[in-house]
């Protein structure tokens, strides 16, 4: 998180951290405890965890549910990363305070005076807080919520853009066009693309412990394991969902070194019947396989790094009938090779 300055002067510590303690108790800043990630707490709406008989587990936090029943899951396991510049969204808004929990909320800041005493009456003023009745939109009680902004737990590049105060807005009502990445069934599919696991890419090959010069190496991957996956995200108080799909489509080979040949010759294997690539079975040493790769030179005394990176395709659906497709994503994991200096094998 960015440091806090003040010009060019050295603060004292305890300045530093009541200046830091204030920021963070700004309406529409990027609060530390508004992170979106199913772990962390958040002011003013409940987090909790729900396991159906299944025992598949959802979180609802901030008034959003992820759903991972479907996820990838395991120790290999890992998120995809965008094949475009595109990326999920850094902070979005969504429901966060109904008007009581608004008030809650604000006032014992106000009376702590850490914001100051004209920016504490120009808030008071702009919530209408003197207003026993209307205060807060408390006349709209169960009509609608006062939205704020959440964090991506990773902090991104973008993760402060949602710097807007609460706004309100009623049940039935989009929220504010101008409002980048305000929950619709669209940014819950892209927040939801964030929380896809796949499985790791480390491929099986053939020969298995050293592969031989200019002998064809098999390469696959496990077809059990490369299923489609999915997550749902949702927002109960609004009746919105949306689920992000990935399913493999491609496997690429990078030998690790300009002295090899692939199968194909792009490198790029396609899925075929649910699998990516065929084992080896005694008796086809001479034939080329599907998915694979042949060295031209030894490794010596070293390995080369053979990358496998696996190509998934990403569509969503969502609440209303939309939906729609997400940038492709991939994930990789590189392994050591030994090729050794021998024209041929038994098998």
């Amino acid at each position: 998180m960015p440091a806090l300055t003040h010009g060019f002067k050295t603060l004292p510590v305890a300045v530093v951290v009541s200046g830091f303690l204030a920021l963070l108790a700004l309406p529409g800043a990027a609060h530390a405890d508004d992170i979106l990630d199913g772990n962390t707490q958040n002011t003013g709406t409940e987090q909790r965890a729900n396991a159906d008989g299944a025992g598949n587990v959802s979180v609802t936090v901030g008034g959003v549910v992820f759903d991972r029943s479907k996820n990838g899951s395991g120790d290999s396991v890992g998120a995809v990363t965008s094949s475009t510049s595109w990326s999920p969204p850094a902070c979005w808004y969504a429901p966060k305070f109904t008007p009581q929990e608004l008030q809650d909320y604000l006032e014992p800041i106000w009376e702590a005076g850490s914001t100051g005493y004209e920016w504490d009456a120009k808030q008071r003023e702009k919530y209408n807080a003197k207003d026993e009745k209307k205060g807060f939109n408390k006349d709209k009680t169960g009509d609608g919520y006062w939205w704020g902004s959440y964090v991506n737990k990773s902090y991104p590049p973008g993760w402060d853009k949602c710097d807007t105060d609460y706004f309100w807005v009623d049940k039935g009502d989009p929220p504010p066009a101008d409002k980048e990445n305000a929950v619709t069934p669209e940014v819950l599919a892209e927040l939801a693309y964030a929380e896809i696991r796949v499985p790791s890419t480390k491929v099986t090959l053939a020969p298995a412990e050293a592969t031989k010069v200019n002998l064809p190496t098999w390469a696959w991957l496990n077809g059990a394991d490369f299923q489609p996956v999915s997550v749902t995200a949702s927002v109960e108080v609004l009746g919105i969902n949306a689920t992000a799909t990935a399913e493999p489509v491609s496997l690429q080979i990078e030998p690790g070194t300009p002295d090899a040949e692939t199968y194909p010759a792009s490198g790029v294997c396609a899925i075929k019947d649910g699998r990516i690539g065929a084992p080896y079975e005694k008796g086809k040493a001479d034939e080329m396989p599907p998915c694979g790769v042949k060295y031209l030179r030894s490794s010596g005394d070293g390995t080369f790094p053979l990358q496998a990176t696996v190509t998934w395709e990403i569509h969503w659906t969502g609440s209303g009938g939309a939906g729609g497709d997400l940038p492709d994503g991939t994930f990789g994991a590189t392994q050591d090779v030994v090729v050794q200096e021998i024209q041929a094998i038994n098998r």
